[in-house]
């Protein structure tokens, strides 16, 4: 008999309907762009950050959090790391727009007071900051026993917002035929299909075990925090030319279009499956389709760039001690072709 394959929707998450969300969202507060007194709204909801312009400046803004990745801290009784992925959740998509981070404010929510738990997580964010080279400024913690759900009397959220100045600014707009996607490698999950990977891994493993696919434990694997890339974008975006900048993270690689829906991006050198993506499509029986689809797959950030550039940009995160490598290119056309086991799948 036929077994149907488990998906993200099957996990809870629905990316249809939260896209049709955001998009009523975006349509509803769009007309806030014209309340300003000083500044100027250059662009809004739909790409990785808002953008203001502020005399001669441009301001970028983002927002994020950390998903249910906290719930695997709570289980492991170990909050140290996930700071770091609030802050990376926050630098590596406003560094989409050429934004350099300059400030980040934080919100943690608790179940309970827990001094021991705020020192843990805010030391993560000390060290997300650090490796961003930007300063945190402020934020809040709030107390709401009768909103924190989760795992025992740990249970906590946490979320934060950047600020950075645009130093060259790439929308995208740029791309054309003939360029080079570059992938780099991730250091795993980083924080997002945590729903799906959870609902696979923890009802067959407890954390403090091992599995097939893994050089970890299940917790370790999945509390690696995310990989930071400011500084080689950063250099990139100052020593070559670059023409869009992707941070694979929900909805992976179909992010793409976010920088220019009038191209199509051709897939044809994604890596293989393995290491903990392995271990959830062999457990959660997932197609593979649906793999590329939710998770990173091992490459964490996509730099769009003309054929000239691509040794010095490949060079320069290699500098950082960050494996990049062509993993497509730019054709004419729409949407996100990722050639899989031999075979090309629409994303």
């Amino acid at each position: 008999m036929f077994k149907k394959k488990m998906t993200y929707r099957d996990a809870g998450v629905d990316v249809g309907k939260i896209r049709a969300a955001q998009k009523s969202i975006g349509d509803i507060i769009s007309i806030t762009h014209r309340f300003p007194r000083k500044g100027r709204v250059l662009s809004g909801f739909g790409h990785y950050a808002g953008l203001v312009k502020l005399g001669s400046q441009t301001i970028a803004l983002h927002s994020d959090g950390v998903g249910t990745k906290v719930l695997v801290a709570q289980l492991m009784n170990k909050f140290d790391t996930v700071g770091i992925d609030c802050v990376a959740m926050n630098v590596n998509d406003v560094i989409c727009v050429g934004a350099r981070p300059v400030a980040f404010i934080d919100y943690i929510a608790l179940r309970q007071p827990n001094e021991k738990l705020i020192e843990e997580i805010a030391g993560g964010l000390v060290e997300g900051a650090r490796q961003s080279q930007m300063a945190i400024v402020g934020g809040e913690t709030a107390v709401l026993p009768d909103v924190i759900a989760g795992e025992g009397d740990n249970a906590f959220d946490l979320a934060g917002m950047v600020m950075g100045v645009v130093e060259r600014q790439v929308l995208g707009n740029s791309i054309k035929p003939g360029d080079v996607i570059l992938g780099v490698e991730s250091s795993g999950l980083h924080s997002n299909g945590y729903t799906l990977a959870r609902k696979v891994l923890l009802s067959k493993y407890s954390v403090d075990e091992n599995a097939e696919h893994l050089v970890q434990t299940v917790g370790e694997e999945l509390l690696t925090p995310t990989r930071i890339y400011v500084k080689p974008v950063m250099e990139v975006l100052e020593k070559t030319r670059v023409h869009g900048l992707a941070n694979i993270t929900g909805g992976a690689f179909t992010k793409l279009t976010r920088l220019n829906k009038n191209v199509r991006y051709m897939l044809d050198g994604l890596p293989s499956v393995t290491g903990i993506f392995k271990q959830i499509q062999v457990d959660g029986d997932i197609d593979i389709e649906e793999m590329y689809r939710t998770f990173n797959m091992g490459v964490g950030f996509c730099v769009v760039a003309p054929k000239a550039s691509a040794e010095q940009v490949i060079r320069i995160f290699g500098k950082h001690k960050m494996r990049c490598s062509p993993i497509g290119r730019i054709e004419k056309g729409a949407g996100v072709v990722a050639t899989l086991e031999g075979k090309k799948h629409m994303l």
